[in-house]
């Protein structure tokens, strides 16, 4: 009798689509987590058997493909549309929104806030279509820059490309920015790994003040700046914050400076790793027109970093409301 209640639940249709969003969500978490490890972890276990000619052969083919992912990558249509995306947005809910069109005959770069934990806002919306970015923004392709060092993990770096993502790197975004035609959106996620550790449920802070790389690369190919915010990134999972100075604290800025980003101790609502339901809202403001400056000031540079910064919180303050915060909350820039 309890085999067939089992039974029952997993094949009613109201269950199923949870089971299916749960099932992707915690795939995603472990691709995220895991996956790097787990190729390296595979291709040493194959070099200590019989199979040790293919990692012997993988390898010498990433060798001679080492320079791709700064070069464009190798994004797929056919993984970017996974029904597995989708089951991933409705879990949350996820939305992309709309403020202003981007002309396909022009690039940007979107500068994504917050981090959060796991910048599940900025993968989902840009990495993948299951929130409509193409639809959205026709003729415009979307390119999420992550850290360089993930695509020197063997395989991982295949996933990685298949998804559009690239390097974060002054190769990376010159190539996108300047020789791949007109229509890029070079989204970054510009708080990164100390942006990361601020990632709180219910606060609102980015790291900013001292992020200018981003507005000089924009100048250098003409680019222009675009301002995403990601409403309810923080709040979907429940960070373990370590006090300055402890043990814990020293043990993430160690890894840091190693790794160039900084461990999360987190858990979700359940299973650990589980996030908690909580709505996602990418907002897309409105492009900030940037000339082209092959070398640019420091005086542009600060102009168009505070034009950015500017355009930021007024995007956050018109769109607070809508995705369920109060009128009391504000957008800490540090």
């Amino acid at each position: 009798m309890v085999t067939l209640n089992v039974k029952n639940i997993l094949l009613s249709p109201d269950s199923l689509p949870k089971f299916l969003e749960n099932i992707s969500v915690l795939q995603w978490i472990w691709s995220f987590l895991l996956l790097g490890p787990a190729c390296i972890g595979l291709m040493v276990y194959l070099l200590l058997t019989s199979l040790w000619s293919l990692p012997v052969l993988y390898f010498m083919w990433q060798l001679a493909d080492w320079n791709t992912p700064e070069r464009g990558g190798r994004r797929s249509s056919f993984v970017r549309n996974w029904k597995v995306w989708s089951h991933v947005r409705d879990y949350f809910p996820m939305k992309l929104v709309k403020t202003a069109e981007l002309n396909p005959n022009k690039n940007y770069i979107l500068g994504c806030h917050p981090h959060g934990v796991l910048s599940i806002g900025a993968f989902a919306s840009f990495s993948t279509e299951a929130c409509g970015f193409m639809d959205l923004f026709p003729g415009v392709r979307s390119c999420l820059c992550i850290l360089g060092g993930l695509f020197k993990i063997p395989l991982y770096r295949e996933y990685a490309m298949a998804t559009g993502c690239c390097p974060v790197s002054k190769p990376s975004l010159k190539h996108l920015l300047s020789n791949s035609g007109q229509g890029n959106a070079v989204v970054i996620v510009i708080g990164g790994a100390a942006e990361s550790l601020l990632s709180l449920p219910g606060v609102n802070t980015v790291v900013m003040k001292q992020r200018k790389g981003f507005v000089r690369v924009a100048l250098e190919f003409g680019a222009d700046l675009v301002p995403v915010y990601s409403y309810g990134e923080n709040n979907i999972f429940r960070q373990v914050i370590f006090s300055e100075g402890s043990v814990g604290w020293r043990l993430q800025q160690l890894f840091k400076k190693i790794m160039s980003f900084s461990p999360c101790l987190f858990v979700g609502e359940r299973w650990f790793w589980m996030p908690y339901h909580c709505p996602v809202t990418t907002v897309v403001g409105s492009p900030i027109p940037v000339p082209k400056r092959p070398f640019p000031t420091q005086e542009e540079v600060d102009h168009y970093h505070g034009l950015y910064m500017e355009s930021l919180v007024k995007l956050f303050n018109e769109h607070k409301a809508s995705c369920g915060l109060s009128d009391s909350h504000e957008l800490q820039i540090v």
